[in-house]
């Protein structure tokens, strides 16, 4: 598995207008193929009258799934240059669609070509990035003396905390890159002199910042 990746995080819209056609692109991160496919075909049926909706998508977390469109547009003109925008930036869990509204010019197919990829590329200028990496989510257990030496810690060493709970001791979630994982371990157990309970739960990715 790839220990990172880039995304889109949220949804986001740019317009530009070239020989008076609208190209409308809006691009969303998304959880997989079905998830895609489903951003399309609200794009769909939001311009429903307008006369194309090329869209491109990398749905995984490798960058092996890609599906594009040109929906009408000549052929290699729409689709895969957005998805080259975005196999260029290595942008993958995120659907993108631009919506054109033909201005009564035709552009030509080298036209069409800088159009679809330069409205991925001015929307992706805008859009909020975040970088997934690899993580394992771990619990620390510790009596509540330890509490501040841990916040100090995680402030220090960037490491975010999820959740906080104080019962009988302290219980507190953290994120940590995979490669990290072992390092920490062993500052943490030194910070404590071995007092604290360490507890790897499952892995995953987490947008690190």
């Amino acid at each position: 598995m790839g220990k990172s990746y880039l995304t889109v995080t949220g949804r986001f819209e740019n317009t530009i207008i070239i020989e008076r056609s609208k190209f409308i692109c809006e691009m969303k991160g998304v959880e997989g193929e079905e998830d895609a496919k489903a951003f399309i075909e609200e794009i769909r049926k939001k311009y429903s009258l307008a006369n194309h909706h090329c869209f491109a998508y990398i749905s995984d977390d490798k960058g092996l799934n890609q599906k594009f469109s040109d929906d009408g547009e000549p052929q290699g003109t729409a689709g895969l240059p957005m998805l080259e925008v975005l196999k260029n930036r290595k942008i993958f869990k995120t659907a993108v669609v631009v919506t054109r509204y033909f201005g009564g010019i035709k552009l030509g197919t080298g036209g069409l070509t800088r159009a679809y990829g330069g409205s991925v590329s001015e929307c992706l200028d805008k859009a909020e990035i975040s970088e997934m990496c690899f993580a394992d989510y771990i619990s620390l257990y510790f009596s509540y003396d330890g509490y501040s030496k841990l916040l100090k810690f995680t402030e220090k060493e960037k490491i975010p905390v999820l959740n906080t709970e104080f019962t009988d001791r302290v219980k507190a979630d953290i994120a940590v890159r995979e490669e990290l994982t072992e390092e920490y371990k062993n500052k943490l157990n030194d910070l404590f002199c071995g007092n604290i309970e360490i507890k790897i739960n499952k892995n995953g990715y987490f947008p690190f910042r």
